[in-house]
């Protein structure tokens, strides 16, 4: 083997490793006390993206004014959003209050490395259908076949 052909098998595998490397992040979604359901439901399913993707979501509810005084709201839509989100992950941490806001973690089911093998997987296989498409295409082409005399 030349050491050129390794170098180049080495540089491969040092990317690919790079790829599949993964670190958690801590994503946030915030809502009032009195979010609409619209709404609610758009912030329900960015957190289910970043839950999909292997990272932890923060959901924080901000209160102001007089509904401070009713943190038991708070809790109760903490909850609920629990379990919407229940089939993509679990609850790190209960709901707490931090000064004027309540914060409650939520944890994926799948780390983030499974997540972005996933996604590998899928972008490959992807890679591999467009090749395919690319020479039958090729294949199919006017100019590729043979002269007609």
């Amino acid at each position: 083997m030349d050491y050129g052909k390794f170098k180049y098998e080495a540089a491969q595998k040092e990317k690919e490793a790079r790829r599949n490397q993964a670190n958690t992040i801590l994503k946030e979604v915030r809502f009032r006390l009195k979010i609409e359901a619209h709404d609610y439901t758009t912030k329900l399913k960015r957190a289910e993206g970043f839950l999909k993707a292997g990272d932890k979501v923060k959901a924080m509810i901000l209160f102001r004014g007089r509904e401070q005084s009713r943190p038991e709201q708070g809790v109760r839509l903490l909850r609920k959003f629990a379990e919407d989100v229940a089939e993509f992950g679990t609850v790190e941490s209960n709901p707490t209050i931090d000064g004027r806001n309540m914060v409650m973690v939520v944890a994926p089911l799948k780390s983030k490395s499974e997540a972005k093998q996933e996604q590998n997987a899928v972008r490959d296989a992807q890679r591999a259908d467009k090749k395919q498409a690319a020479r039958d295409a090729k294949s199919d082409s006017p100019a590729a076949a043979a002269p007609a005399e």
